[in-house]
């Protein structure tokens, strides 16, 4: 008798992760304000409902052997988020930093566990190492950005602007969760192997050989 399937798997996680980034991208994308504040508030939302996912993944989803990564992620996203709530640590710098650590870190975890389970689990494998390298071009990029650039620029009949370093930070944060978000929902509604080979199985098991009725 088959083991019965779990009903929270990895795909499920995915998913979920998939959600939080895509509604974290909207967010971003449709607000006019681009300050720390906001970008703080979506940030620590994002990681905040993530890290709660990441954290019971670790024994609903992870084999033993595998629990590591779902653990530090989560630590590092519900501590992310903790940072994020601070009022007084709501600056420009703040968002900088923050989330250039964080980028950097659950990059680097990712990538690890990725290259870790390339001889386990290709699929698996593939999505943590696309997502850690997803992370670590994010730190990357912020750490190009100044803090503390300003351009100013004008636009025919609508005024004057300033395009400042945060509200390029903020942006790339909203880049980033969208083609996070793309890409989780792409691997979660993608058949895996074991399931394939669950199916495979299942068919066989349930398919016997024909018997044919003979002249005694």
């Amino acid at each position: 008798m088959s083991a019965p399937a779990r009903t929270f798997t990895v795909r499920h996680v995915q998913l979920l992760r998939a959600v939080f980034a895509a509604l974290s991208a909207l967010m971003i994308t449709f607000s006019a304000d681009h300050s720390a504040e906001v970008g703080f508030a979506v940030f620590g939302g994002f990681v905040g409902a993530s890290g709660f996912v990441l954290v019971f993944s670790a024994w609903l989803v992870a084999r033993p052997g595998g629990r590591w990564q779902y653990v530090a992620l989560g630590i590092i996203d519900l501590v992310a988020a903790m940072a994020s709530g601070v009022p007084t640590w709501r600056t420009d710098a703040a968002f900088f930093i923050v989330v250039i650590i964080w980028a950097a870190a659950t990059g680097l975890i990712e990538l690890i566990a990725g290259l870790r389970a390339r001889g386990t689990d290709a699929a698996a494998a593939k999505d943590a190492i696309t997502v850690g390298a997803l992370g670590l071009i994010l730190a990357l990029v912020l750490l190009i950005i100044p803090s503390g650039y300003a351009l100013g620029y004008a636009v025919p009949g609508a005024g004057a602007f300033t395009l400042t370093g945060i509200i390029l930070a903020v942006g790339m944060l909203g880049g980033y969760t969208a083609i996070v978000a793309v890409f989780l929902a792409i691997a979660g509604f993608s058949p895996r192997r074991d399931e394939i080979e669950n199916d495979a199985a299942t068919a066989d098991a349930t398919s016997g050989p024909v018997e044919t009725g003979g002249a005694a």
